[in-house]
């Protein structure tokens, strides 16, 4: 397969992993970490979605399902699949249950994403472009118009039943 078309499909599938997985999890609900509420609020004064604000906030505080789909995907190249995607799971895990966060979206996020790899991998899409994927799915949810984004993540979270209902 193509690289090119490989790391869209792989970008797509990494981003639809994430913001579905940290919808589902309740992200843009409400802040579950110091500083999201801080971020969700600054992002809505600059004419954002507060839940899409929230869902923002939550990944920069507490990275765990963007690291975790990252970290699954490195993992996944180097150890193999689905062994890579199991160890950074558990470190994941680890790491969230240190850092007292309440969630598990990191935890999910590694482990749906090592499924997906291992089923990409019979068309030809490997780890490698995931990787690539995953820092492109990160890049347009958090660095290229946080307003916009958040607009977006807010009609996705309202359609999941998962809008915040903060003023």
């Amino acid at each position: 397969m193509n690289e090119i078309i490989a790391i869209i499909i792989a970008a797509v599938l990494c981003w639809l992993n994430f913001v579905v997985i940290d919808t589902w999890m309740g992200l843009p609900e409400a802040p579950g970490v110091k500083g999201a509420e801080v971020i969700g609020r600054a992002v809505k004064k600059r004419g954002g979605d507060l839940a899409g604000g929230l869902f923002q906030g939550n990944i920069v505080c507490s990275p765990d399902a963007s690291a975790g789909t990252l970290l699954a995907s490195a993992a996944c190249y180097t150890i193999g699949t689905p062994e890579g995607g199991l160890v950074a799971a558990v470190l994941v895990y680890a790491g969230n249950r240190l850092c007292a966060d309440p969630g598990y979206a990191g935890t999910t996020g590694a482990l749906s994403i090592t499924c997906i790899i291992y089923a990409a991998s019979y068309i030809g899409i490997g780890p490698a472009e995931f990787i690539v994927g995953m820092v492109l799915a990160i890049v347009t949810i958090q660095g290229i118009d946080h307003p916009l984004a958040s607009k977006l993540l807010g009609k996705i979270a309202d359609k999941m039943g998962r809008h915040t209902k903060l003023t």
